[in-house]
């Protein structure tokens, strides 16, 4: 796995969470026709887009390593985060309550904790 983009994908989460949060304490839903709600979704695309990344190098390392890795767990988590973090984006901005952001928050949250145990996974266990 790639270190550094394992780190951009955790500080990109990381900054989605915190701004579906303030929206979340505005009580402003996650709307396309405002110039924040087309921002977030955007930021939440390039997430993605790097995510998809990953999920290729990540299948790509796994097919060519020797490593005793678990390799059905790792292509879960690979394409978990891809499904959860579509999954929130959806239900985001079809909720129009406080509460589509509030999903968004915990969905980008998920994202660092599922990339964390794909590290786990990956690195031999001493």
């Amino acid at each position: 796995m790639i270190d550094v983009l394992s780190t951009v994908l955790i500080v990109m989460s990381l900054l989605a969470a915190a701004w579906a949060g303030v929206l979340v304490v505005l009580g402003r839903p996650v709307l396309l026709g405002k110039w924040d709600g087309v921002a977030l979704v955007g930021f939440l695309l390039m997430l993605e887009l790097a995510l998809v990344g990953q999920a290729i190098v990540g299948f790509v390392a796994l097919a060519g390593t020797n490593r005793d890795v678990d390799r059905l767990s790792f292509g879960g988590y690979l394409l978990g985060v891809l499904v959860i973090l579509l999954l929130a984006t959806a239900w985001a901005l079809t909720e129009r309550s406080r509460w589509g952001p509030s999903v968004l928050v915990v969905g980008c949250l998920t994202v660092p904790v599922m990339i964390v145990r794909l590290q786990q996974i990956w690195e031999p266990h001493v």
